[in-house]
């Protein structure tokens, strides 16, 4: 056979159905370039949740009684004013510095709801978390995250450890995507769920690629068990057979292409969303197949009340896509167009109220569902915001938003439970104790799964010491 010949025949069968097949195979052997663990992994699947807007550290995983008995006076009247303006931490010096967009929230707010310990490990939840608060001892509870944006292009510094205002970058779950590839040769090896954030905090970014190139894109999938593929489904008068026939055509003419222009990462990843989307028209119904579950299950997601329904079907569905061999599925919870529906400059506690509601049942569930499975052993579930709220009142009856401290909690995968490591200051201000920058998220996650963030490299493309980050030993069993 000729190199001419071997170039077409490669290109009509090696970019067509087989070839992907292979190059799954290929990839879960550890074969293709960028997909072997670097070491032995503790987890092989990542489920993130993510709550888009900001919500308060101190009413939910970090409460700050302090609050309470201030309530109403000013920071330089507490005793704490000069500690926050000199306390030495990480060998840098902390100064009280502006909350978000230049404005000082100075009035000390009391706490919106109680809070009390929870579990054996006796850890401190807010009353809005009872669910979750009765999974506290399977959860590494992280108190002082910090991050530098402070306005909601956090939101996609969170997912790729960069500003905003520095330019676009891989995500978390690309990373994840691009190291370790799928188990799964039928649905997405990265997958989105919810509604993304908005144009102004990031919109796709928080779900892209960036360099890595197209096919480590994060890929949206609707939860509705209904319609399950509203888009990629054929229309009612398509035979299979007629699709298949199709789609032997596309991948004859797209391999004639790949052949012309062999180095286009574009038109590679529209092979395979091709390919994979014919696959996906048996396998996304199958995942959304709710009703094979039982109804105590069902009930367990919260799929009984309307207030917990959308993101309980998330998190049912997410466990069905982490069940099958998906790597990364993210969910998005509050996204409203803008800033976020946790952003509460106002009516703090009727909303975050609101939303607690929305999102402690199923994620409780999820947690649940994952350990009497097995499945949270392998199953690393990450819930996060991209900062918290001031301890200062802004509007009366709100907080603003607040980079210097804040939680994030993680579960699963090798990781301890039952543990709250680091710390904010008496009155929730700044992370003092442990700190962490949000991309040591990312490298614990990273860890478990058995990638070290210094070999995922890419050829001509610079990475800051910043956006390695470090795994966070503590919490790692």
């Amino acid at each position: 056979m000729s190199a001419t010949s071997r170039r077409l025949f490669l290109a009509d069968v090696g970019m067509g159905f087989t070839g992907l097949v292979l190059g799954a195979m290929l990839q879960r052997e550890g074969v293709a370039a960028g997909t072997r663990p670097h070491f032995a992994p503790r987890a092989k699947n990542v489920i993130w949740l993510f709550m888009v807007g900001g919500t308060s550290h101190m009413e939910s995983f970090d409460p700050k009684p302090m609050l309470n008995r201030y309530a109403g006076k000013t920071i330089a009247e507490t005793p704490y004013a000069e500690a926050l303006k000199n306390k030495l931490t990480d060998n840098v010096r902390i100064v009280v510095p502006n909350d978000a967009n230049g404005h000082i929230r100075q009035q000390v707010y009391p706490l919106q709801i109680g809070h009390r310990p929870r579990g054996q490990s006796g850890i401190a939840v807010s009353d809005w978390w009872p669910h979750l608060g009765d999974c506290v001892d399977d959860m590494a509870i992280v108190r002082s995250m910090w991050t530098t944006d402070n306005n909601h292009g956090a939101q996609l510094q969170f997912h790729t450890g960069r500003h905003a205002l520095e330019g676009n970058f891989p995500t978390i779950g690309s990373w994840v995507h691009y190291g370790l590839g799928s188990l799964n040769d039928d649905l997405p090896q990265f997958v989105v769920l919810g509604t993304p954030i908005a144009d102004c905090c990031g919109g796709m970014g928080a779900h892209g690629a960036s360099y890595l190139g197209p096919e480590h894109d994060g890929v949206q999938l609707a939860v509705d068990p209904s319609n399950p593929l509203p888009f990629a489904a054929p229309g009612p008068d398509v035979y299979h057979e007629e699709q298949e026939s199709e789609f032997r055509l596309l991948r004859k003419l797209n391999g004639l292409s790949a052949v012309k222009y062999p180095d286009d990462p574009a038109l590679r990843a529209r092979v395979k969303s091709y390919e994979l989307a014919f696959r996906m028209q048996t396998a996304v119904p199958e995942v959304l197949r709710f009703s094979s579950e039982s109804q105590s299950m069902q009930r367990l997601y919260g799929l009984d009340e309307p207030a917990t329904r959308v993101f309980g079907e998330q998190c049912l569905a997410a466990r069905r896509l982490v069940e099958r061999g998906v790597r990364f599925v993210q969910i998005f919870h509050g996204s409203n167009g803008g800033a976020g529906a946790w952003d509460a400059h106002s009516n703090l506690k009727s909303g975050h109220a609101t939303l607690c509601g929305q999102v402690d049942r199923p994620a409780a569930g999820l947690l649940k569902d994952l350990k009497q499975r097995g499945l949270l052993d392998e199953t690393i579930v990450v819930w996060a915001t991209e900062f918290g709220r001031t301890p200062g009142s802004q509007n009366a009856d709100g907080r603003d938003h607040h980079p210097f401290g804040f939680s994030v909690w993680m579960a699963g995968g090798g990781l301890k439970g039952g543990i709250a490591h680091g710390a904010t200051d008496e009155l929730g201000f700044h992370a003092v104790e442990h700190r962490h920058y949000v991309t040591d998220i990312h490298a614990t996650v990273l860890h478990q799964l058995g990638l070290d963030p210094r070999r995922l490299e890419v050829p001509g493309q610079k990475r800051l010491e910043v956006d390695y980050g470090k795994p966070i030993r503590e919490i790692i069993s």
